[in-house]
Parts: C-alpha cells; structure tokens; sequence
C-alpha cells in the first residue's frame, strides 16, 4: 500500500474555477486560468514536507469481482462507455509540423495536425534544440469553452517547463476547439471522445518519421478535466505510453462530475429532460454512469501514475482523486499520491515542487 502525507505550505488564495456551460453540452468538467508565462522557482518552505509513496504490492485476487475489476462483458457495449472504447481500433497518424509560432531559445513552438477517428485535430508542439531524439509528453487540458478556446491553450507552465527539460511538449486541441475538426455529439457522449483524440495524438507520434520524437518514450500528461480524459486513455489502452502524470482531476466516477458541473435552470431544462429521456440521470441509470466512467476498469491500468492535488482544491475534491488511488491500490497499481496543504484547483504557491517532482517521475518512466 502507499503512505502519502500531506504537503504543509502556505496559506496560498485558491482561485476557484467558474464553469459557464453551454446548452449543448453535458458534462462540463473543470479547468483553470493558466498563467501566460512559466512563474520563477519558488524557494523551498521550511515547514513544507514532501509526501513519499512506494510502488504497492499487488493486491490478491479477490474471491468475487470488485469494484476494481473490469466488468465482465457479455453482450455489445453501450456505444457511449468505456468498454466501447476499449473495443475501438484506433488510427492516429499523419502528424504534419505546421508553421513557427516563437522561438523561446531553449526549444521552438508550432502549430501541428493530425489525423484519427475520420477528423483532422490541431494542437502546438514545443521542440527542444538540440539533436534528440527527445521523449514525448501528451498534454491534455482542462475544460475551456470551445468558442473562446485558442490553439494550445491551457497549461502554458508545464509547457514551457518541460520543454526546457528535454521534452517535446503535444498539447492537443481536442475535437471542436481551434482548428479541430467538429464533432457536435461530442457533449452528449460525456466527452469521452476526448480520450480518442489523445490516444491517437499518441499513436501519430509512434507512427510518424519525425526524427526528434523518441517513440519508445512517450507519456500522457492532463489536469482537471484533462486528468479523466488521461485515465480514460489509460485504460481505453493500456501499454501505449510509458507513464502518466495527472494534476487536480475531476472524478473517475462520470456521475460525480455530473452532479458537481452540471447546473440546472431554465434554459437548461431541455438538457435535463434529453438527457433522461436518452440515458437516464444518473440517480436513474447507475448502470450507465458507471458503464462511463474509467474506475470500474482501473485494473487495466498498466503504467505508472503520478497524482497531484491541492487539498484546498473545492473545484475538483481532493476526495475524487482520493477514491481514484485507492481504487488503483486495491487493483495492485503502481501509483504515487501527492497532496499539497493549502493549493486549490489552479495550484500557485507549490506548482514549483509539483512540476519538479513530474520531471523527476518522468525521468524515471521515461529514461
């Protein structure tokens, strides 16, 4: 089992995220405003203390299927779950280098596109200088509203970060978002396309010739609602990258995010009364919420997982993440648990140590 003890740091303001959902979507995950530039190292705080995990040892077999374990499936998967993208053949490729967006000294930043799933998906790529071959970090983001989203936005910290530590950074901008092919069923699927746009972002690295992607070392990076597009992807298929790193994840559970992001009202009330017609609320049709989500699969989980969280986090709760690692603990993974005293959702103060400690992780996975 993992021991894991809180970070004790400063009382930083928390920013919580204010979510706006439009009318066609469903399952508004959070995100947070991301800084527009890398912020300085932060001096190591005396009183701060660094919470340790070890690599769990498997747990046994349990006599009956628990909640850990894939269910068993007897009959065609619902087309809106988990299994079904368990079943589906993936096709990413045709990674193609666009134009030049800055030179930042340590590494160059383009526009790139690729291909899968019959669409065309955009995204920004950080390229270290140097010769490489260098690994390969795929960033998914958090929820921003797609009609104000931008190419690569989300995450500007981390791309610069680690960039300028030997990794080429691929944010990919999900189906409907900047230049991104639209898919305007992807709201009503509770998002869970998302998780094939990163998956075959992940099969064009390894299928493409570009000469300073090391194919061999490839990783998945997300925060927020990023973070269960990642654990998605990770056990939608399980060996396609070397190690993943998740910060302030919305829920493995689709209907706690549910509850938490959706917010009835008036205008809204067309949404509720499709959606229960369609699938059932989740009150309604567990079977389906939990056919959705990716914890009842997490013992296909065969990477490494780094988890970040700020306890203060009243956006996404530390307790979602929490009940994420337990359930990965209960199935025998090889996950580490970090919590920070005093960060909310966006993480200001100790990002510093957090990102430190994703470079060491990933150095280690990804050597």
């Amino acid at each position: 089992m993992i021991s894991s003890k809180p970070l004790i740091g400063g009382n930083t303001g928390c920013v919580k995220a204010l979510l706006v959902l439009p009318a066609a979507l469903l399952l508004v995950a959070c995100s947070a405003a991301e800084p527009n530039r890398a912020p300085a190292p932060e001096a190591s705080s005396p009183t701060s203390e660094v919470a340790s995990a070890q690599t769990p040892s498997p747990a046994a077999t349990p006599a009956r299927r628990g909640p850990t374990q894939s269910p068993k499936v007897t009959k065609p998967p619902h087309p809106i779950s988990v299994q079904a993208l368990i079943n589906k053949k993936y096709d990413g490729r045709d990674l193609k280098v666009g134009r030049l967006l800055a030179d930042h000294g340590a590494y160059k930043r383009y526009i790139i596109t690729y291909r899968g799933d019959g669409l065309t998906i955009s995204g920004v790529m950080n390229v270290p200088d140097g010769k490489g071959p260098f690994p390969v970090l795929v960033l998914n983001h958090g929820y921003i509203d797609p009609d104000s989203y931008s190419p690569g936005q989300g995450m500007l910290r981390e791309h610069d970060y680690l960039a300028r530590h030997g990794y080429v950074v691929l944010h990919t901008d999900y189906r409907g978002h900047a230049s991104s092919d639209i898919d305007k069923n992807v709201g009503y699927e509770l998002r869970l396309p998302y998780a094939v746009d990163t998956i075959n972002a992940v099969k064009a690295v390894k299928s493409s010739k570009l000469p300073f992607l090391d194919k061999e070392r490839v990783g998945w990076l997300g925060r927020s609602m990023g973070g269960g597009v990642t654990l998605t992807a990770l056990v939608a298929q399980p060996d396609l990258v070397d190690a993943a790193v998740i910060y302030a994840s919305v829920s493995s559970l689709a209907a706690d995010n549910w509850k938490q992001f959706y917010r009835p009202s008036e205008d809204r009330a067309r949404i509720n009364r499709r959606m229960a017609r369609t699938y059932g609320l989740p009150d309604d049709s567990p079977e389906f919420w939990r056919a959705a989500s990716s914890r009842p699969y997490l013992d296909r989980v065969t990477e490494p997982l780094l988890v970040h969280h700020g306890i203060q986090d009243d956006t996404c709760p530390i307790r979602w993440s929490a009940a994420t690692v337990k359930a990965l603990e209960v199935a025998g993974k090889d996950v580490t648990f970090v919590k920070y005293g005093g960060e909310g959702h966006t993480f200001q103060r100790q990002w510093q140590r957090s990102i430190e400690r994703t470079v060491d992780f990933l150095d280690k996975h990804l050597d």
